[in-house]
């Protein structure tokens, strides 16, 4: 007999069908192959006493706090643990349950969401001569030449913006940032790129989104998340898709002793939020894309729970973009200068793939490249061993 404890596998159902288990088999037992943890915050009592009673009868549970079974308080913070063949249940169970708890259910059902698509890489070009990686400064010609080098090595998406956005950078007039576009946009418009390449314009400038739109340009990478609704509107007009990144304050003001009481929520609610507003303006949520805006108004531990935390926001059904490329909060864990900081950009990029992210944001798409071709093979499911 052999036996060994095998790893995590993110295709836990072609696991089960390497070892030959019959079809219906894998799909009872596929969804029980992944414990999910959930934070219910602020569950009215009645209802959790309900809940809890409920996740135990489908053999999941709710961590609930003393004394809530007594409703000693009105509220309480709960942790529900199941998988997702006890949530699915649980998830039916709710929506026929008084005190809050079809809104529960609805709630709950959100977190079954996969990401939808492979991962590809967005390669960074900035057109200044300011922003915080002098490595992803090009202008002119040799601008064009990095744009051609990023798509050989691998970029699906090349994100191309004119003004820096680093923590204290000054706001830039908005002719200086068409006067720095302008030639980019001519040549992406006349030149010959292949077609599964998509170019990006990272800007929350109506005037200069314009502009790259006009050009070609089919993704806007937005760092105010939409506060403008100009920019959504022409993401509409020219079937552009839309990134909504958070971030709290400005450039400018962004990094002075930033705030929560609880920031996964507080994210996740402005892109409750901001996606209804993108809805109701006319763009589909299939277009939009969700940045939490690693380093955006956020201290080291703020960004470490939002990369632990990454994969809740694939309940709104968008897909995720993770842009942690050599920023600050590396130096933070172990003082690194910039140019040092690229093995810490893999670890936190490849933790963000594993929680989901679709698109990766960087400055080094070769090495991007090789370590998300390493990830994949390790996620693959090979064969299982013959007797």
């Amino acid at each position: 007999m052999r036996i060994y404890r095998m790893g995590e596998s993110g295709e836990r159902e072609e696991l089960l069908r390497n070892l030959g288990v019959e079809p219906g088999g894998v799909k009872i037992m596929g969804p029980k192959m992944e414990t999910l943890w959930i934070f219910l915050g602020g569950l009215r009592t009645p209802a959790a006493n309900i809940l809890k009673q409920d996740a135990l009868s489908v053999g999941a549970d709710l961590a609930v706090p003393r004394g809530t079974v007594t409703c000693s308080a009105p509220t309480v913070d709960t942790l529900l643990i199941a998988t997702r063949s006890q949530l699915r249940q649980l998830v039916r169970k709710e929506t026929a349950q008084p005190f809050g708890l079809k809104k529960v259910a609805e709630a709950l059902a959100a977190f079954l969401r996969e990401p939808r698509a492979e991962v590809r890489i967005m390669g960074v070009l900035n057109a200044n001569e300011d922003s915080f990686y002098a490595g992803s400064r090009f202008l002119g010609e040799e601008a064009i030449g990095r744009i051609e080098r990023m798509i050989g090595e691998g970029a699906r998406i090349v994100d191309i913006g004119a003004v820096s956005s680093r923590p204290g950078a000054e706001p830039v007039p908005v002719e200086e940032e068409l006067r720095r576009l302008r030639p980019l946009c001519e040549a992406i418009g006349e030149g010959s790129f292949p077609e599964d390449v998509l170019f990006s314009i990272d800007s929350y400038t109506p005037e200069a989104v314009e502009l790259a739109l006009k050009s070609g340009f089919s993704l806007v990478n937005d760092i105010t998340g939409a506060a403008d609704d100009r920019i959504v509107e022409l993401a509409v007009e020219y079937g552009a898709s839309l990134c909504i990144m958070h971030m709290q304050g400005t450039p400018q003001t962004m990094q002075r002793n930033p705030h929560y009481r609880d920031v996964t929520a507080e994210i996740d609610t402005f892109f409750a939020e901001r996606i209804e507003k993108c809805e109701s303006l006319g763009l589909p949520r299939e277009r939009i894309i969700l940045d939490a805006g690693i380093g955006f108004g956020k201290s080291l531990e703020h960004n470490l729970t939002l990369l632990r935390n990454h994969r809740n926001f694939l309940r709104h059904g968008c897909e995720l973009l993770i842009g942690a490329s050599r920023k600050s909060m590396i130096d933070k864990i172990l003082p690194t200068p910039t140019e040092e900081r690229l093995p810490g950009t893999l670890a936190i990029h490849l933790k963000a793939v594993e929680n989901g992210a679709t698109i990766v944001r960087c400055h080094d798409v070769a090495e991007h490249r090789q370590a998300l071709s390493v990830w994949h093979a390790m996620e693959e499911v090979i064969p299982f061993p013959e007797c």
